[in-house]
C-alpha cells in the first residue's frame, strides 16, 4: 500500500514539473526531447507497476513530445540522446508519421538509416520483412540506450516464424529493462510462444516471474488469458504444482477468476479431469453460497459431467441455472451440453446390422481424428498463432472409437456415429457464437 501510494505522488510530482517544465520551454529555454522522454518512461512504468491513474498522463506527455520533437531545430538531433528520444518514442506508441518527418530532414546523417528504415516497415505492418536487416543492426545497441526496445521489436517480428529466437530477443530485452513496461510485455509474450514452442517448464517460468512483478498492469487480464491456454493445453501432475505455485500470487478474487477461465476452456477441450479440479478450486474460492463465481464453477463441472454415468444430475444442474446468471458464451455452451446429454440418454435405434456398419465404413478417412482434434480446443496467441495442441490420439474421443471398434456391437456403432454427428453441430454453433 506504502509503495503504491509512493508511485502515486511520485506521478503527481512529475505531471507537476512536467507542465511547469513545458510552460518554460515556451519561454526562454526549450525542454530537450531525451528529457521529455525519460518523464514518459517513468509514467509507462508506473503504468505497469499499477499507477492506472498514470494511463492519461501517458496520452498527454506522447502529444506533447511529438509537438516537441517536430518543432526541434535540426541540429539538436546532433545529440544522439535526442535522435535515441525520437525512436523509443516512436517505439513506445508515438506517432509513426513523426519518425517519417524527422528521417526525411535528416540531412546529417544523425539516424542510423538501418534503424529507421526497420522501424517504419515495421510501424506498417511489414514486421516479417525487418528481421534480417534488424537481426544485423541490433547486436551493435546491445548497451544503448534503445537496445532493449530494438530486441522487443525484434521479438515480435520474429515471433510468427521461429517462436524460439523470438523467446531469446525477449529475454534479452525483459533482462537489460527490469522492472519497466518492456520486461512486462517481454515476459507476457514470451508465455503465449513457450506454449507454441511446446515448451511448457519455461512458460511456466515466465509465468511466475510475470506473476511476481505485474499483476496490478493493465495487461494482466492479457497474460492470464496466456496462461489458461498454457495450463490447459500442457497439464499434468507437474503443471498443477506450477500452476498453484503461480496463483498463490494472486488475491482470491484474481484466483477465482483464473480457476473459472482454465474450467471452461478444460470443459470445451474435454479435459473432464482438469475441469473438475479448476471448478472445485474456484467453488472453494467463492464469498458466499449462489454466487455469480459459485455459479459459474457448479456450472462448468456440470458440463464436464454430462459425458459420464452422472448425466442425469449433471443435466439438472445445467437446467436449474437462470439464464441471467449466464453470459451468451455460456447459454451457448449449455445448450451444446443439453444436446450432447438428449443423446446420451435416448434410448438408442434398433438399426439392422446392414445399416449400422455402413454409417461407419461410408464416413471419410480421417474424419474421426479430425472431430476429435476439434474437440480438444485451441487457443489464439496474441500474434494471431493457434497454439499447439495435445496429440489428437491421446483424446477421450479416441478411446471410445477404439472400444467401439473391439466391440463389434452395430447399435453402439449408429450410435457414436450419431454422437459424433452432434459434435460437429454443436462445434459449428460454438463457432457462429464466438464470431
Amino acid at each position: 500500500m506504502l509503495k503504491r501510494l509512493g508511485v502515486i505522488l511520485a506521478a503527481s510530482a512529475l505531471a507537476v514539473l512536467l507542465v511547469t517544465g513545458l510552460a518554460h520551454a515556451n519561454g526562454a529555454e526549450e525542454l530537450a526531447p531525451f528529457k521529455m522522454i525519460r518523464s514518459l518512461q517513468y509514467v509507462q512504468d508506473s503504468v505497469v507497476l499499477g499507477d492506472h491513474s498514470a494511463i492519461e498522463m501517458q496520452r498527454f506527455m506522447l502529444g506533447a513530445i511529438d509537438e516537441r520533437l517536430r518543432a526541434a531545430d535540426p541540429s539538436a538531433f546532433r545529440d544522439p540522446r535526442n535522435v535515441d528520444a525520437a525512436l523509443v518514442y516512436v517505439m513506445s506508441g508515438g506517432n509513426p508519421a513523426t519518425l517519417d518527418f524527422l528521417a526525411d530532414r535528416d540531412v546529417e546523417g544523425n539516424f542510423d538509416s538501418r534503424v529507421t528504415d526497420a522501424l517504419r516497415q515495421y510501424l506498417n505492418g511489414k514486421g516479417p520483412l525487418i528481421v534480417e536487416n534488424l537481426s544485423k543492426a541490433a547486436p551493435e545497441y546491445k548497451n544503448a540506450r534503445i537496445g532493449p526496445y530494438l530486441f522487443l521489436i525484434l521479438g515480435n517480428a520474429t515471433s510468427q516464424q521461429d517462436p524460439v529466437a523470438a523467446m531469446k530477443y525477449y529475454d534479452w530485452a525483459r533482462l537489460t529493462a527490469p522492472g519497466t513496461i518492456i520486461e512486462e510485455a517481454a515476459l507476457r509474450r514470451s508465455v503465449s510462444l513457450a506454449a507454441r514452442a511446446n515448451d511448457p517448464e519455461k512458460g511456466f517460468r515466465y509465468a511466475l516471474n510475470y506473476a511476481r512483478r505485474y499483476l496490478t498492469s493493465p495487461y494482466a487480464s492479457q497474460f492470464a488469458d496466456l496462461f489458461v491456454e498454457l495450463a490447459v493445453v500442457h497439464f499434468d501432475e507437474k503443471a498443477e504444482k506450477r500452476v498453484s505455485e503461480i496463483l498463490a500470487f494472486m488475491d482470491d478474487a484474481r484466483q477465482r477468476e483464473v480457476y473459472l477461465r482454465v474450467a471452461r476452456r478444460a470443459a470445451i477441450a474435454g479435459k473432464q479431469a482438469l475441469a473438475r479440479l479448476a471448478s472445485k478450486r474456484a467453488e472453494d474460492l467463492a464469498e458466499e453460497s449462489g454466487s455469480q463465481s459459485q455459479v459459474l464453477a457448479s456450472f462448468y463441472e456440470g458440463l464436464v459431467a454430462v459425458p459420464s454415468d452422472d448425466v442425469f444430475a449433471a443435466t439438472q444442474t445445467l437446467s436449474a441455472i437462470p439464464d441471467e446468471k449466464l453470459s451468451p458464451r455460456d447459454r451457448a455452451l449449455r445448450e451444446a451440453a443439453k444436446a450432447i446429454a438428449d443423446a446420451v440418454v435416448r434410448p438408442p435405434l434398433d438399426e439392422s446390422s446392414a445399416q449400422a456398419p455402413a454409417s461407419k465404413d461410408d464416413r471419410p478417412a480421417g474424419e474421426e481424428s479430425q472431430a476429435a482434434a476439434e474437440e480438444t480446443g485451441s487457443g489464439i496467441s496474441p500474434f494471431g498463432q493457434t497454439v499447439d495442441a495435445p496429440s489428437p490420439g491421446a483424446s477421450d474421443g479416441d478411446a471410445i472409437a477404439a472400444d467401439a471398434a473391439r466391440s463389434g456391437d452395430p447399435v453402439l456403432d449408429g450410435f457414436l456415429a450419431s454422437g459424433r454427428s452432434k459434435i460437429e453441430q454443436i462445434d459449428a454453433l460454438l463457432k457462429e457464437e464466438g464470431q
